[in-house]
């Protein structure tokens, strides 16, 4: 335990840290909520508005968040113009509210997110203007900047994205060191070798997924990383998609927040795989009291697996 402790610690005070991967119920985690590790719990919470918001920028979809609940708001944006939708760039703008305001009238935005969508897999254009070309990077600056002139700057703006969406907030993050930038699975094909604005980054990635077996450069963006394994059962290219991530990260942040609970019933969001218990068991919600321990599904499979000799 001090071990770790000492090890935490020490990737803390280095600035930007991927944080030790013991998400997935090892000791000393056993017996937190669900088996999450108190700083994974403290980051969902931090982090599910954003999550939710990356995933309903895949607009039209069929798989986005029919009740976000009530930490965010859509917003109007920005007509795209034509020419720049054809290149497959599309985004979303949602008000952030305080946790715990949804039954004030009178309650303000204390955030603005701006929410880049990824790659359209039914369409090209992504590849080549997002991956391959720089386009979509010059439009989700000038749209910011556009945005953020039309709407102010009375409140803090945030981006986020998944994929390319991660990509495109990272580069608008980059040229405004004033913005947080939250990304998940985010593709590694960014414009630059990144250093400015670190601390203001949080990078959520599932382990295993496709897009970490490549890099255009020898790091990452500089960022706070966690690796989560909510679905060791599938394949790479499953483990990408946003809507699984988003949900495991909520599931995990009902445990501290009435607010990632409320969207977790409203919304019907099942139990990560890889957490202990039945398939179909109910969220409990906000947990504060440590209980039985929790040995998550991952590793029970492979200590069975052991002991057959597989």
């Amino acid at each position: 335990m001090r071990l770790f402790a000492a090890a935490l610690g020490a990737v803390l005070l280095s600035g930007c840290a991927t944080f030790p991967d013991i998400s997935q119920s090892r000791s000393p985690c056993q017996l937190e909520p669900g088996g999450w590790c108190s700083f994974v719990r403290d980051a969902a919470v931090d982090a599910f508005p954003y999550a939710l918001a990356s995933t309903n920028a895949y607009t039209g979809d069929d798989d986005l968040f029919e009740k976000p609940g009530r930490v965010l708001q859509r917003v109007s944006h920005i007509p795209i113009a034509p020419e720049d939708a054809e290149k497959g760039f599309s985004y979303e703008i949602f008000n952030q509210y305080e946790s715990g305001s949804g039954s004030n009238a009178d309650r303000k935005p204390v955030a603005r997110i701006i929410a880049f969508r990824g790659t359209d897999m039914k369409s090209l254009s992504d590849v080549f203007y997002g991956t391959l070309r720089d386009d979509q990077i010059e439009l989700a600056l000038r749209y910011f900047e556009a945005e953020k002139s039309r709407l102010g700057s009375d409140i803090p703006w945030v981006v986020t994205g998944h994929s390319l969406g991660g990509a495109l907030a990272t580069e608008v993050s980059v040229a405004n060191p004033d913005v947080r930038a939250y990304l998940f699975n985010t593709s590694p094909f960014y414009r630059s070798e990144i250093r400015e604005n670190a601390l203001r980054r949080t990078v959520f990635n599932e382990r295993g997924e496709v897009l970490r077996r490549f890099a255009r450069y020898d790091e990452p963006p500089a960022a706070n990383v966690f690796t989560l394994n909510c679905e060791p059962r599938k394949n790479t290219l499953a483990k990408h998609a946003v809507r699984p991530l988003a949900d495991c990260l909520t599931w995990i942040a009902a445990y501290a927040s009435a607010d990632a609970h409320e969207v977790v019933k409203a919304n019907a969001i099942p139990k990560p795989f890889v957490e202990c218990g039945p398939d179909d068991r109910t969220h409990p919600g906000p947990v504060a009291a440590k209980g039985e321990p929790c040995l998550h599904n991952g590793l029970r499979k492979s200590k069975k697996d052991k002991r057959s000799g597989d």
